[in-house]
């Protein structure tokens, strides 16, 4: 699910801080019952470190939240980031780095290498505060783990799923160029939408 952003927290992010910044305000934003769940988002970043989306990837139970490499890379591909941090909140309160949360960071971390998106960071957060892996040295070491290197079959699928992701990505920027055109020379929405497949909302915003 993408999370809406307003102006202000498409920020370029220098450290850690700026990145808990947004997300404490977004985490705020849930009813209590919503932040008693576990969250886990992806914050997608471009070559100047500029917030281009944060996408809620997962909500689990109290303490757990499962996410797979393509949902985790789905949207950063599509939107052409660079980095990532990966975000989850605890409910409990603890700002404690699981052997599980280092385990997965682990894995997305050398899926990332794989596809040529940086995983920089995994932020753990609560209401009042965070911790970062990065800020620990975590993801220096576990660029050295030699662990979840990507190899064989796996190496093959994680590839040929990032291709047929961009092939996508590529022919929904030709639709929207299509549509886009179409719009201009005064077609009917009805019209666009049947010829680019585009929904109704989509070709609003043209």
């Amino acid at each position: 699910m993408n999370v809406r952003l307003t102006k202000e927290q498409k920020i370029k992010v220098l450290n850690s801080h700026d990145i808990y910044y947004v997300m404490q305000q977004i985490l705020l934003r849930e009813n209590k019952i919503r932040r008693n769940q576990e969250h886990f988002w992806v914050v997608g970043l471009n070559n100047s470190n500029k917030v281009l989306f944060i996408e809620l990837i997962g909500l689990g139970a109290v303490n757990r939240v499962n996410a797979d490499p393509p949902d985790v890379f789905r949207m950063a591909i599509y939107k052409l980031a660079v980095k990532m941090v990966l975000v989850h909140n605890h409910p409990s309160g603890t700002l404690a780095i699981s052997k599980g949360d280092t385990t997965f960071t682990d894995r997305m971390l050398k899926v990332g290498k794989l596809i040529n998106i940086e995983v920089i960071d995994h932020l753990i957060i609560t209401d009042e505060s965070y911790t970062s892996l990065a800020d620990k040295g975590i993801m220096d070491e576990l660029k050295k783990s030699g662990l979840f290197e990507v190899v064989g079959p796996e190496k093959k699928a994680l590839e040929e799923w990032k291709i047929e992701t961009e092939l996508k990505r590529a022919r929904k920027e030709e639709r929207l160029i299509v549509a886009t055109k179409m719009k201009k020379d005064g077609v009917e929405i009805d019209i666009i939408k049947k010829y680019t497949g585009l929904p109704v909302s989509a070709i609003g915003k043209l």
